[in-house]
């Protein structure tokens, strides 16, 4: 038997599955540098320590003391079937006859990496930036299609000593696809230690980034919020429709708006010259979604749009106007059919990137 073992990124992160099978082995097989991390499980083992680059010959060996009828523990940092050991020895299973096999995941490094930074995964993609398997050709088309499918991207070996271009490569993708402002984080561990930064993709280059580095690159709706990450998934806030809005809404219905600049209102510009006043209130209020600027008034339970002007772009009416309609067709429904507005609201913000 050959137990694949993901140790996650810590000891304090290990499973206690991984702890088992790892005690109840009689051989380990470890790149060297993961042996630190369970030196106090392996005593009267055999612990076969190989260096980076052999991934080949540890799963090779795996197999070989497997077929002498010993339960082999073949540990990989992080989770195996991420950029780990499993790949690896299910690579080979075609080559051999009776291998029973079992992978037991770990915390993956991207997983890791967005505990720390707060809640910046939603829909995601984890790519590797190490050309060493793979030609940079791919890791560029990989990394062009995250971002035109809106994926918040994690990636893994980002830069080593003697390989800076491929991040050079993907660098000037991500930049050409994404707004400067995007919100990044930056997840450094070494030697227990982890160190923790959120920052923008314009300055992502001014920071120390190695291959202990995992980067998370925030999609068009990620924001930051009291130093935290966040990519919303539109979770519904309900709540009652202020009374101006329902009056609004009921003249709306009916035809009774003004598209574009209300030069005659009294309030006329609420937020900037030349907005746009066709939606003079936000149908999705309170989205509770700060990534078009909107916030919570701490501890009032009151959201606040005083930073959000998305509702009066012109590009935002164009997109949500043809569709509102078909959701309200009462003014209840601003409240009934949320969900449906919410989900119109993300499309259009998407689809302004």
């Amino acid at each position: 038997m050959i137990k694949v073992v993901g140790i996650g990124p810590s000891r304090e992160d290990i499973s206690i599955r991984a702890l088992n099978a790892i005690k109840e082995s009689d051989v380990i097989i470890a790149y060297k540098a993961y042996i630190k991390t369970i030196e106090d499980l392996i005593e009267g083992k055999e612990v076969i320590k190989k260096g980076m680059g052999d991934e080949i010959e540890r799963a090779e060996l795996a197999i070989q003391k497997s077929r002498e009828g010993m339960k082999v523990a073949i540990i990989s940092s992080g989770d195996p079937g991420v950029f780990g050991m499993g790949n690896v020895i299910f690579q080979l299973i075609g080559k051999y006859t009776d291998i029973e096999i079992e992978l037991i995941p770990g915390i993956t490094a991207a997983t890791f990496a967005a505990s720390k930074l707060g809640a910046p995964l939603h829909d995601f993609a984890v790519i590797s930036l190490s050309d060493i398997l793979t030609p940079i050709s791919e890791i560029k088309r990989k990394i062009e299609f995250a971002c035109k499918g809106d994926f918040v991207i994690a990636i893994y070996n980002p830069i080593s000593k003697t390989r800076k271009k491929p991040f050079e490569e993907a660098y000037k993708i991500l930049f050409e696809e994404k707004k400067p402002s995007t919100p990044v984080g930056i997840v450094r561990s070494y030697d227990e230690n982890v160190h923790v930064t959120v920052t923008t993709l314009e300055e992502l280059k001014d920071h120390e980034i190695n291959m202990s580095t995992t980067i998370i690159i925030g999609n068009s709706m990620t924001y930051v919020q009291d130093g935290y990450m966040i990519t919303p998934r539109g979770y519904i806030i309900r709540s009652s429709i202020h009374p101006l809005s329902k009056e609004f809404y009921e003249r709306f219905l009916e035809g009774d708006i003004v598209e574009g600049p209300n030069l005659e209102c009294d309030f006329y510009p609420c937020h900037e010259a030349g907005q746009n006043c066709t939606f003079c209130y936000c149908p999705f209020y309170p989205c509770g979604d700060s990534s078009t600027g909107g916030r919570w008034i701490k501890d009032k339970g009151v959201w606040s749009c005083q930073n959000c002007t998305w509702i009066h772009e012109n590009k935002t009416v164009q997109c949500i106007l043809p569709r509102f309609c078909e959701i309200v067709r009462e003014v209840d429904d601003l409240k009934d059919r949320k969900k449906e507005l919410l989900k119109l609201r993300r499309e259009c913000i998407q689809s302004a990137e």
